[in-house]
């Protein structure tokens, strides 16, 4: 799991404009028309928050907020009225130049979840579809690096595209100190069919994930997963979490988020776990509804399975070595 408290902070999308094409984007489809929150909102929520304290950090998002001039300034106000931290999320493609990086940090930003979408150039700039993209990206995390009171999260959306990568990733940064999470997040469409044929099966990624979950944590990194069945993940089950900070989006984006079409398991109404998503409408059409792998939990593993690591669900039929064979964000 995460080390840090989804209920300490509050999201707010300031910006629905971007320099890259991820393939994977979630609101590639809606970006022109989400409407991104107002200054006076955002001075609101800040004033709200100095009253009440119900949170401690603020995250700045939408598509790409480095986009706008004005980042640092919204920093400033954002620290000078109670914050204790302000994140970004980012493609970290700005970040590139350490004067920029410097600025953001001088004026309250100590939080930086940066996209890394795969382990190589080639790959990355292909998910991107902006040559140099991968070059920009791996500068800005150098450049955080370099800074004192930064903590560094990274998220990678897990498609057919870069799966494979995912313990390649884990090593490729290992060298960065202020690396504290990384977050692998399991790619869903936005609709109920997956069009670009980018999900992968489960089955073929568990051991690419589990691998990689354990690199990262030997190398002392918190990891956190998004929108991957629980009871697959056996023992390590316990970096799941699907809980979120509390966001504020255009409310036109939630209609287009339930066509996703979660909690969809034939062991929905026998299982006690409250964290996982189960399937996807997408997922289900194309790889099926994994009835001899899926097991449901007799009691919620949130409660009484963190103290152990033996899973009555556990799959050891599974291999947890990655064979040659082939869910703030998929924004960035």
């Amino acid at each position: 799991m995460g080390i840090f408290r989804h209920a300490d902070y509050v999201e707010l999308t300031i910006h629905f404009r971007c320099n890259l094409k991820c393939e994977h984007c979630m609101i590639e489809d809606t970006m022109d028309r989400l409407e991104p929150a107002s200054d006076e909102k955002l001075f609101e929520l800040i004033e709200y928050n100095l009253q009440h304290r119900q949170w401690k950090g603020l995250i700045l998002t939408g598509s790409e907020v480095t986009l706008r001039s004005d980042l640092a300034r919204l920093a400033t106000v954002a620290r000078d009225n109670g914050f204790e931290h302000v994140r970004i999320q980012t493609h970290g493609m700005r970040l590139a130049d350490p004067q920029y990086c410097q600025q953001l940090v001088s004026a309250g930003v100590d939080e930086f979840f940066v996209s890394v979408t795969a382990a190589d150039e080639q790959t990355h700039d292909a998910i991107t579809a902006v040559p140099g993209s991968f070059r920009k990206t791996m500068r800005g995390l150098e450049n955080l690096d370099q800074l004192d009171g930064v903590s560094i999260l990274t998220n990678t959306v897990m498609t057919q595209r870069c799966y494979q990568q995912l313990p390649e990733l884990v090593d490729l940064l290992r060298h960065l100190r202020r690396l504290v999470q990384m977050d692998f997040w399991n790619y869903w469409p936005m609709s109920e069919t997956d069009d670009k044929q980018l999900i992968v099966s489960h089955l073929e990624l568990l051991p690419y994930l589990r691998t990689a979950i354990h690199r990262a944590q030997d190398y002392g990194r918190a990891v956190e997963v998004k929108n991957f069945p629980e009871c697959l993940l056996g023992a390590d089950h316990l970096a799941l979490d699907n809980t979120q900070p509390k966001l504020f989006i255009d409310p036109t984006f939630w209609p287009e988020f339930h066509r996703n079409g979660f909690h969809q398991c034939k062991f929905r109404d026998q299982c006690a776990s409250t964290n996982c998503l189960g399937l996807n409408s997408a997922y289900i059409q194309e790889f099926g509804w994994h009835e001899s792998h899926l097991r449901p939990y007799d009691t919620d593993p949130r409660e009484v399975g963190r103290a152990s690591k033996n899973m009555h669900s556990a799959s050891p039929h599974l291999s947890t070595t990655p064979q040659t064979n082939s869910q703030s964000s998929q924004t960035s």
